[in-house]
């Protein structure tokens, strides 16, 4: 990891993105002017975001971040990327909760001015756990953190979560139920599956991850619990931290109606995705940060729901990562950035611990 570049995102000139970002703030705010537009280091896989100011005596908002949705040329990550969708879900839980959420203030549905929809909210002061390197590396300010540094910010984690599940109306995300028929957690694995035929179509297959969707159905849960809204991309590198206090909770594109599990299997496995990879590198990483059992214990202290089927979810998690992964190392392979290799399940970073998850032997 130390010597592979990050693959590739965007055929887009931010320069170009930011006169025609002018252009359109215009009939917003007349008169005004954009300033200091970048790209941030921690730009995301799936839609791009640049940051900018704005100056103009009556502005409601001087320090933004725009979301864009991905660039068709770069082979996106997912088939379909609805701004407005996402736009519509920060705004809701900013309605309903008191979640650090960015102020959003702007949508732009029509392609035309940027070349695909996007939205502008308010740019939020603070720091992200990194990516690139993980975070579970050494040299970076959560690696250095105290012990007590990083239980803070897992409680303050943990508790967005619990206050976002238990303060926003369920009948206010049924919008987000994956099209289908059955239980939202059904609709939401069907998703996946044809999620997982669209990245695979006119590729080889992967026998590991369809072996991950035949251990799904014959561990289903018997109690799928409540439905909520759920984050869907519930992890610490989609937090801006004030010191290690959530101060902003990023990246809603991946919210859903489904059980609780969700996030909370997703926390865990990405966590642990991060941690079974420094320790491939001969780092000993954060072995006792966002551990399972703590992570369920504290919980059920916070909401009094006992979290259930969590290898279920926690495999879950690691399959759905698969299926991302997949995809973008085939943007890789499309891009020249990879060579091919004779087995595709070997384009899964995480293979072994999926692999072992399905064998039963990942979590004793």
């Amino acid at each position: 990891m130390a010597t592979t570049p990050r693959p590739r995102t965007s055929t887009r000139d931010p320069e170009d993105v930011g006169r025609r970002l002018a252009a359109w703030l215009g009939a917003w705010l007349p008169g005004a002017r954009v300033t200091g537009i970048r790209v941030p280091s921690s730009n995301g896989m799936s839609s791009e975001t640049l940051l900018f100011d704005i100056e103009h005596p009556d502005t409601p908002v001087r320090a933004c971040a725009l979301r864009l949705a991905a660039d068709p040329d770069a082979y996106t990550v997912f088939p379909v990327y609805d701004m407005a969708r996402q736009y519509r879900v920060m705004r809701l839980v900013a309605e309903h909760t008191d979640i650090p959420v960015p102020r959003a203030r702007w949508l732009e549905e029509d392609p035309a001015p940027l070349g695909a929809p996007f939205f502008v909210m308010d740019r939020v002061a603070g720091r992200v756990p990194p990516d690139v390197m993980p975070y579970t590396y050494e040299g970076n300010w959560l690696h250095a953190a105290t012990d007590g540094e990083r239980a803070r910010l897992q409680e303050g984690t943990l508790s967005v979560l619990a206050r976002l599940h238990g303060q926003f109306p369920a009948r206010e995300a049924e919008f987000l139920r994956a099209e289908g028929e059955g239980s939202p957690l059904r609709r939401h694995v069907e998703a996946q599956r044809k999620y997982y035929a669209w990245v695979v179509d006119g590729l080889p297959r992967s026998p590991l991850i369809e072996a991950a969707f035949d251990w799904l159905d014959v561990h289903w849960p018997k109690d799928e619990g409540p439905s909520v809204l759920t984050w869907g991309d519930a992890r610490i590198g989609n937090i801006i931290y004030d010191g290690f206090t959530p101060a902003a909770v990023l990246d809603w594109e991946m919210a859903a109606c489904g059980p609780r599990e969700l996030d909370l299997g997703w926390l865990v496995y990405l966590h642990r995705f991060f941690q079974d990879l420094t320790v491939s590198f001969g780092q000993p990483g954060l072995p006792d940060f966002l551990r399972r059992d703590d992570i369920e214990r504290r919980y059920a202290e916070l909401t009094g729901h006992i979290p259930r089927a969590m290898e279920f979810h926690t495999l879950y998690a690691a399959l759905r990562h698969a299926v991302v992964m997949l995809r973008i190392a085939h943007r890789q392979l499309r891009f020249g950035e990879a060579e091919p290799p004779d087995d595709p399940d070997a384009l899964i970073l995480h293979r072994d611990s999926l692999a072992a998850m399905v064998a039963g032997a990942y979590w004793t």
